[in-house]
C-alpha cells in the first residue's frame, strides 16, 4: 500500500459519516475538531485568567472573594463564546440545535432537576454573592470556610480541615448564617456566676480588666459587663466583648474563660456550684441511734414523729 493510498484511507476514515445532529453531518473530523476548539478556548481561558485578569485585580486592591467572582465568570464566559464557535465550525445549526435540545429538554427535564437548579443556585451565587471564597458559613451542621464556589456546588473546609461539598442549592434555598457578611465583626457573651459574698465592685471591675488585656478584643465598640439578675447560688454576669475575625471565635472565647478564672482567684471573687436545701415533709423510717456513757448504742428505727417525741421527752432522760 502505498503513502498515497494510506492519506485516501485515513481521509475517507475520518469523513465517514457518523450520524447527523439535526441538518448537519457528523464525522470523525468534526468531531475531533469540536474538541480541538474546546481545547484552544479553555486554554485561553487559563491564560486570561492567570496571566491577565489576576495581576489587574490585585492592582485594584479587590478582596479576595470579589477577584474570585470575577475570574470565574470570565471563564464561563469565555467557555460558553468557545463551544458556540466550535459548533459553527462543524457546521451546526444553532437554530436547529435549540429546538433539540427543547425537546430533550423534556423528556431528561426530571432527571437533571436537582442539577438545574444547583447550575442556577450557582450563577446566582456568583452574581448576587451572599457568599465569598474566604467567608466563614454555617450551613445546617456544617460550619467552615468557602474555598471554592463552582456551578453545581461549593466547597467548605470544616474546621476539622476536612473539604465538604455542598450543593449549591443549599446556599440559596436554605438558611445560611455567613459570619463573614460586609461588617465581619461579631460578638461574643460570655456568662459567669459570681458568690453572693463576693464585693459587686471588684466583680465588675475584674470582668472589664479581662477584657481589655485581651489584644483580640476591640475597643470599638467598648467591652460590656452586664448583671444579668439573681440566681439560685449567685450573682448572674455577662461580659460582652467584640472581636474582628469571626474564625477565631471559639479561641478568644476559651482564652477569656481561662483568664476570668485566673482573675478570680486573684482577687478572691468565688464562682459558686448549685447549692440545694433539703426539706423531708412526709414521715419516712429514719435510723436512731443514742450513745450513752457505759453503755451500747441502743439502736432502731422510728417515724419522724416519733423521733420528735423522744427529743422532746425521753432525751432529756437520757442526758440527765
Amino acid at each position: 500500500m502505498t503513502f498515497a493510498e494510506i492519506l485516501e484511507y485515513l481521509q475517507k476514515l475520518f469523513m465517514f459519516e457518523l450520524f447527523r445532529l439535526g441538518q448537519t453531518p457528523l464525522s470523525l473530523a468534526t468531531i475531533l475538531s469540536f474538541i480541538v476548539i474546546l481545547v484552544l478556548f479553555s486554554m485561553t481561558s487559563r491564560f486570561v485568567r492567570s496571566v491577565v485578569l489576576r495581576p489587574a485585580l490585585a492592582r485594584l486592591r479587590l478582596d479576595e472573594g470579589t477577584r474570585y467572582t470575577f475570574t470565574r465568570i470570565t471563564h464561563y464566559i469565555i467557555l460558553t463564546v468557545g463551544v458556540l464557535v466550535a459548533f459553527d465550525v462543524i457546521g451546526v445549526n444553532l437554530r436547529g440545535l435549540v429546538v433539540v435540545l427543547g425537546f430533550l429538554s423534556v423528556g431528561i427535564g426530571f432527571g437533571l432537576q436537582n442539577l438545574t437548579s444547583n447550575f442556577i443556585s450557582g450563577l446566582i451565587l456568583l452574581a448576587e454573592r451572599p457568599i465569598r471564597v474566604g467567608d466563614r458559613v454555617t450551613v445546617g451542621e456544617i460550619e467552615g470556610d468557602v474555598t471554592d464556589i463552582n456551578i453545581r456546588s461549593t466547597t467548605v473546609r470544616s474546621m476539622n480541615n476536612i473539604s465538604i461539598i455542598v450543593p449549591n442549592s443549599d446556599f440559596v434555598s436554605s438558611k445560611v448564617v455567613n459570619w463573614s457578611h460586609r461588617d465581619p465583626k461579631v460578638r461574643i457573651d460570655i456568662n459567669v456566676g459570681v458568690s453572693y459574698t463576693s464585693n459587686l465592685e471588684t466583680v465588675l471591675q475584674a470582668l472589664k480588666e479581662v477584657a481589655h488585656e485581651c489584644p483580640e478584643v476591640l475597643r470599638k465598640p467598648e467591652p460590656e459587663v452586664l448583671h444579668l439578675g439573681f440566681g439560685d447560688s449567685a450573682w448572674d454576669m455577662r461580659l460582652r466583648v467584640w472581636i474582628q475575625d469571626p474564625k477565631r471565635h471559639p479561641i478568644v472565647r476559651s482564652d477569656l474563660n481561662c483568664a476570668i478564672v485566673r482573675k478570680f482567684r486573684k482577687c478572691g471573687v468565688e464562682i459558686p456550684f448549685p447549692q440545694r436545701d433539703l426539706h423531708v415533709r412526709s414521715p419516712l423510717p429514719v435510723p436512731l441511734q443514742v450513745d450513752t456513757p457505759g453503755t451500747s448504742a441502743a439502736s432502731g428505727t422510728v417515724d419522724r414523729s416519733a423521733q420528735s417525741c423522744l427529743g422532746r421527752n425521753d432525751m432529756a432522760g437520757l442526758s440527765e
